[in-house]
């Protein structure tokens, strides 16, 4: 029995002890304010920390990767933070409380817990709104919800310090998103919004702490307010609220705040957020002095404040913001491997680069530490700045220790110097590197074998020198292709880059026989005197891609060759004139070519956008486009201009258009010389969105002439295109709340007032979508209703053009428009249309939306799925396709493809099962036509799918009489009974879903089936000059080609 009771009182006691320990309080006494921990008085020493390598952003979560990553992240960076003397860290939700514990028991370093209580939207409903209303119910029920499972699933967590709740929500209230840019200035305006959007805003915030608090007592609640934006709101309605949080960025000094809270709420403060960049805007450079300088002024008020030293005494530390630099905060989703300088909003306070009426602060760049490159693991060092010394210094301060008063926290910031720091942190820098004016910016080297075979099919055993034909023989080959990049930075914010392609062998059996590399295959040319002579080593070195950036005071400047750009689609360029310029691994296979400049202004010239280049995208003319938007009336209004250099026509003697050589070595046909300009004006009211458009353009083909179809005579006229055919216009209108979406736009686009192919996403991932092509009219309708996870979205499309295709077998003079002979011809993008597609999609973590661009890797769902079909009526033919020849000689089909019926149904599966394991799938079935004369159409099916598991990778395809990899298999309708490929390869470092250049050693099989569709069918050949083959295929088996291909890529850099 005694045993029995010791054992009890035993438990208790532990149990006593255990609890104790984890029991952080507010203390308020006589000369002010603590936090006390255990009860003893605890000074926040703290940083905001966070973990994105270079390259990623918010979407990137480090809770989400391996134990093993996870510590060797927490172990380097931890070791550093509890060097310089920093006790507690702010991280957001998503970190387990596992880690919070680990970061406690291995560094002795507290975290506080931060929940952004609605700032960047919630998910209601199944639907994601961008803007909470605190107002709203569902809002409040969800965000209550949230935080008290959150007070739940913490309780007794060794190491949490307290609970935060919101990040400047404020100034949400103003802002639409989380990028920071200045708010309006109107006192009215900000009373307005506090009263009918603040007040209840806070007043939730109090009902959450409560809550919180009733569940888990053990740990403070605050909250984390801008400034001292509407405190005198909070001070009426967060009167249950533990400590008041600030993010304030006001410079040196915080200025009255101590007496203000002291005065008018009664709390104690907890700076969550100060600090200063470490890039001054006026010399374009880093600055570590200045950011040292501010940053150790701003610690010294907060201990100054502390309580017991005779003044506010409502301090109790602060969150230095922040530990490493983010080089994702300026642009969010673009350049995310650049550090950026682009200051984006304006502050006074931070007068070392401050200028009247331009912005100055560098958000990229508020680290204490520099951020290193990202190794092969994902991983990255850091490299202190002259303020992590400083700091260093300052926190060996305990204000709360015996002797310590007023003069000693003088005495004490007094000595630290800020030029011993900067010479501390000179060696980190150096060992970071990238202060080169060149450098080496890229190494890469890919080794590949080849070993090819078939039966029944053309290719021959061996080279036959007579005859210049691809893949030209069976059997081994290997191909070596080299990329060196060299960067240089000639002066604070610019830079440029350039890579180059050197060529070994170049094989000459790969069945996939067009390829960046093959420009380097022996080329037969003709002499002036009519010899043939054969160049073996043509193009052995060629620019592969390069760009170069200059931020100035007034604009930003980027230049581009086969890097590619952005569209304009989302900044008021609603008839899509200037396209985005991304072609994935196209650009290579067929060895496009896109070049230009864009400028984007700053300050007075903000607004305006500019585009200029021998070939903008892939095909362009040598252009200029200009951009202007403004808001006016609370309308956004946008203008475009756009001009071709030469809008010149030229014709040859059979009345052809000429095309410019340099443009065809792209394989596409230009188009025809155009200028052109539109406006549209658009608006919010309440849920609806609203946009109206207006376009001129192809005032340089006016006079040209045309045939037209009349079905009562039969028989062909000429028509000319005239000033009226110049004129389009495109309303839209959008509805969106919660569950239910919709959306209805329609467009009148004259005989050459051509736009583009819409670029954007309404609500989903719709497919049939507004081409924005000239001569038609078009209506579109969808709308999106969710059930839970399941979203239902079905969409119609009607499309006709006002003048309509040219019949096959029309009389001669009569033929087929196409676009290389006539002002405008009716192809896919304004055919005769009558479509509709019902589109289903399970996604469970709509934060990471199923159709997003970049969905392959930000995925983070156990299992997320859309499912479509798509049916289309088309009633009529088509004018004539553009054919490429294998000599890349063009012509116009003579016919076209038949009016005809056709439907496909469309999946894609996405499983990401862990960090280490994840699958991706895409797979179809249904009926299609080619794109040149044939009047067969096909049924095909087939899918893809993609694993990665640690540093393997499996890539593989199975396709059932569908046409092959090339344009042309589609042009001619070549297909293949069956074909399969099966990739495996394992990485050095981490495996990549774009499949972005890696150090990687892997294995391709690739396996084809044949028949008299397909192409290098043997029993389909035919002698020169011939149509007819020399033998009948029917009867012969399928014939079947297959590679084996090894490969080795090495890579060093970007």
């Amino acid at each position: 029995m005694k045993n029995t009771i010791f054992k009890l009182i035993f438990c208790l006691v532990a149990f006593s002890g255990i609890s104790q320990m984890h029991k952080v309080q507010v203390n308020q006494g006589a000369d002010g304010t603590t936090l006390v921990i255990n009860g003893e008085d605890f000074m926040v020493n703290g940083m905001n920390w966070d973990y994105f390598p270079i390259g990623t952003n918010y979407s990137f979560s480090l809770w989400n990767q391996t134990d093993d990553f996870i510590k060797a992240a927490l172990d380097a960076e931890m070791g550093l933070l509890k060097n310089m003397g920093v006790n507690t860290i702010r991280t957001y939700t998503g970190i387990q409380p596992r880690w919070i514990t680990y970061i406690y028991e291995n560094y002795g370093i507290h975290t506080i817990l931060n929940h952004s209580f609605g700032r960047y939207g919630l998910t209601i409903d199944g639907a994601w709104v961008p803007v909470t209303d605190y107002r709203d119910e569902k809002a409040q029920t969800l965000l209550l919800s949230e935080v008290t499972a959150l007070a739940k699933e913490y309780k007794n967590t060794p190491g949490l310090l307290l609970f935060l709740l919101g990040n400047e929500n404020n100034y949400g209230l103003f802002w639409a998103g989380a990028e920071t840019e200045d708010f309006p200035d109107e006192e009215d305006q900000r009373q307005a919004v506090g009263e009918n959007r603040g007040r209840p805003m806070y007043k939730l915030m109090n009902d959450a702490a409560k809550a919180m608090k009733e569940i888990n007592d053990a740990y403070p609640v605050a909250i984390c307010n801008g400034d001292l934006l509407f405190l005198e709101i909070i001070a009426e309605e967060c009167t249950d609220v533990d400590i008041y949080g600030t993010n304030m960025y006001r410079g040196i000094s915080f200025g009255d705040t101590f007496e203000r809270v002291k005065n008018e709420y009664g709390k104690p403060v907890l700076f969550t957020e100060f600090g200063s960049d470490a890039f001054n805007a006026i010399s374009n450079k880093e600055d570590q002095k200045a950011q040292a300088t501010i940053m150790v002024g701003q610690w010294k008020e907060i201990y100054a404040n502390a309580a017991g030293l005779g003044k506010a005494g409502n301090s109790i530390g602060g969150c230095t913001f922040q530990f490493s630099d983010g080089w994702w905060k300026f642009g969010q989703t673009d350049n995310l491997d650049v550090h950026d300088n682009n200051a984006s909003w304006s502050n006074g306070g931070y007068s070392f680069d401050y200028v009247l009426g331009q912005n100055n602060m560098n958000e990229e760049w508020f680290g204490i530490c520099a951020k290193g490159p990202t190794d092969a693991r994902g991983l990255y060092d850091l490299y202190p700045r002259a303020a992590y010394y400083a700091l260093k210094q300052a926190h060996t301060l305990d204000p709360y220790a015996d002797g310590v008063d007023a003069a000693f926290v003088d005495s004490h910031f007094n000595s630290i110097q800020v030029m011993d720091a900067m010479l501390r942190a000179r060696g980190d820098k150096a060992a970071l590197g990238g202060g080169e004016k060149i450098r080496l910016s890229n190494l890469r080297g890919e080794f590949t074998a080849y070993n090819t075979g078939g039966s029944l099919i053309t290719t021959p055993e061996t080279t036959d020198p007579e005859n210049e034909v691809y893949p030209d023989q069976l059997g081994f080959d290997h191909m070596e292709s080299y990329f060196v990049g060299v960067e240089g930075n000639p002066a604070p914010g610019m830079r440029a880059e350039v890579n180059v392609n050197i060529l070994g062998n170049v094989a000459t059996n790969p069945i996939d026989e067009i390829f960046y590399e093959n420009r380097g295959r022996p080329l037969k040319v003709k002499t002036a005197t009519g010899d043939i002579v054969t160049l073996n080593d043509p193009n052995r070195v060629q620019i592969y891609n390069a760009e170069y950036e200059w931020n100035a005071k007034n604009f930003d400047l980027r230049g581009f060759y086969r890097t590619g750009h952005y569209h304009w689609a989302y900044e008021g360029d609603v008839f899509n004139m200037y396209p985005q310029a991304y072609y994935g691994p196209n650009i290579d296979i067929y060895n496009g070519e896109i070049s230009g400049v864009e400028i984007d202004g700053k300050g007075a010239l903000d607004g305006l956008k500019a585009a200029f280049g021998p070939q903008l995208w892939w095909g362009a003319n040598p252009t200029v486009l200009m951009k202007y938007q403004k808001n006016l009336l609370k309308w956004t209004v946008t203008g475009i201009y756009h001009r071709d250099l030469s809008t010149d026509l030229e014709y040859d003697s059979s009345g052809r258009r000429v095309l410019d050589p340099n443009q065809l070595t792209s394989g596409v046909i230009p188009a025809w010389p155009t200028e052109r300009a539109s406006i549209a004006l658009e608006r919010k009211l309440g849920n609806f969105g609203i946009t109206l458009g207006g376009i001129w353009g192809g005032s340089p083909l006016n006079g040209s002439s045309f045939q037209v179809y009349n079905d009562i005579q039969n028989a062909a006229y000429v028509d000319k295109v005239t000033s009226d055919d110049n004129w389009g216009a495109k309303a839209k209108i959008t509805f969106a709340q919660g569950k239910f979406n919709w959306y209805a736009q329609g467009s009148y686009m004259g005989l050459v007032a051509n736009g583009g192919a819409d670029q954007t996403q309404t609500f989903t991932g719709w497919k049939l979508k507004d081409s924005g092509s000239g001569n038609m009219t078009n209506v579109l309708s969808g709308f999106t209703y969710l059930a839970g996870n399941l979203q239902i979205a079905p969409n119609f499309l009607y499309q006709k053009p006002l003048v309509d295709p040219m019949p096959n077998g029309v009389a001669a003079p009569g033929r087929l428009r196409n676009v290389i002979d006539d002002p405008f011809a009716v192809r896919g993008g304004n055919r005769e249309t009558v479509g509709g597609e019902i589109l289903f999609t399970y996604d469970p973590t709509p934060g990471t939306w199923m159709y997003e661009w970049n969905n392959d890797l930000v995925e983070d769902a156990k299992f997320a799925m859309s499912a479509g079909f798509v049916f289309r009526h088309l009633p009529t033919t088509q004018d004539a396709h553009i054919g490429f020849l294998a000599n890349r000689q063009f012509f116009a089909f003579g016919e076209s493809a038949p009016a005809e019926d056709l439907w496909e149904a469309h999946t894609r599966i996405v499983s990401k099962l862990s960090p280490e394991l994840g699958m991706i799938g895409n797979f179809y079935y249904g009926t299609a036509q080619g794109n040149g004369d044939s009047d067969r159409t096909i049924t095909r099916y087939g899918g893809d799918v993609r694993m990665i598991y640690k540093n393997m990778k499996l890539v593989s395809h199975a396709k059932v009489n569908d046409w092959g990899p090339f344009d042309y298999h589609r042009d001619f309708n070549l297909t293949f009974p069956l074909q399969l490929m099966l990739d495996l390869s394992t990485s050095l470092g981490k495996q990549d879903w774009f499949g972005l250049p890696n150090t990687q050693i892997g294995i391709r099989g690739t396996w084809r089936s044949l028949n008299q569709y397909s192409p290098r069918f043997s029993p389909n050949s035919a002698p020169e000059f011939s149509q007819t083959p020399i033998v009948s295929p029917v009867g012969f088996p399928n014939g079947t080609e297959w590679e084996i291909r090894t490969y080795v890529h090495i890579n060093i850099g970007k």
